[in-house]
């Protein structure tokens, strides 16, 4: 459910004028900004949409669902965002709520945008009617993969978000239970909330499980998981595709293992790692 906040930003910028208007000029702005951003530069950058004039919550808002925009369509810099909301997080004023109650925060709105974005994300993730009258056959697969591939690229931005304790154990262990614990029919959860629900653990599992109240939340998702993984239909076939039981089982083993495993991971790199990774190379060809 969209905040009254994030419901304000949303008739700015769909006004006639917002074009024009100071809600675009806000949205050009910080978004060159967050298109300059590197590990590198992270700080720079913070300072400087740090810098920009805030004058309402829904311009709060704005900030943070252009982050978490790039996030999830840059998911190896999903670190170097989560870094970047780290950052602002003591940067911007609290506002008094419309309607009394707790005074809308940095934090709290980071909250709102999280659960906008997550629900929107699973609502749109099968193409529209119209959508499938458009495109065709590979067309049509490759919109399904770029919105899956967002999904769980704002699983991973989540993750991080709670590594840097932006978001508290109650928010994760919703969104985990939403994901895996909430569908009590024989058909289960669907396999993109498994893949999405794997991805999140794989991210913070060590960390969330040195909290008792972390520990028993990662012990339900992962008993129900072993179970789902061996799950079979009303004509004996398996519940779930391989692939999905492989990323299952990987997670179990994992976990195991005491959250080690090699990371092969694409992630954004400084231009120093990058500069000796090059070195080594030349290096290694130089001895070859």
């Amino acid at each position: 459910m969209a905040s009254p906040a994030g419901s304000a930003a949303g008739s700015l910028l769909g006004s006639p004028s917002a074009a024009r208007g100071p809600a675009a000029e806000l949205r050009r702005t910080v978004q060159g900004m967050l298109n300059k951003v590197c590990p590198e530069n992270v700080g720079t950058i913070a300072q400087k949409i740090g810098a920009v004039e805030i004058a309402q919550p829904a311009q709060l808002e704005t900030v943070i669902e252009l982050i978490f925009k790039k996030a999830v369509t840059e998911p190896h810099y999903c670190e170097t965002y989560a870094d970047l909301v780290f950052a602002l997080k003591s940067v911007f004023p609290e506002f008094p709520a419309p309607e009394g109650g707790k005074p809308i925060t940095f934090k709290s709105s980071v909250l709102n945008i999280c659960q906008n974005e997550f629900e929107e994300l699973v609502e749109r993730l099968e193409p529209s009617e119209k959508e499938r009258a458009r495109l065709q056959g590979g067309d049509l697969e490759a919109c399904r993969k770029r919105r899956k591939d967002r999904l769980l690229a704002n699983m991973k931005f989540i993750g991080h978000l709670y590594l840097r304790e932006l978001l508290s154990v109650k928010v994760i262990g919703a969104v985990l239970c939403e994901l895996v614990l909430s569908a009590e029919t024989p058909k289960g959860p669907e396999e993109h909330a498994l893949e999405c629900s794997c991805e999140l653990l794989n991210a913070i599992g060590f960390t969330l499980e040195t909290l008792p109240v972390g520990q028993q939340v990662v012990s339900q998702v992962c008993g129900r998981l072993l179970e789902l993984k061996s799950a079979k239909a009303a004509d004996g076939k398996a519940l779930y595709c391989k692939r999905v039981q492989f990323l299952i089982q990987d997670l179990l083993d994992t976990r195991a293992a005491g959250w080690s495993r090699k990371q092969f991971r694409s992630a954004a790199k400084t231009k120093e790692e990058i500069r000796l990774e090059q070195e080594r190379d030349l290096n290694a060809r130089q001895c070859g």
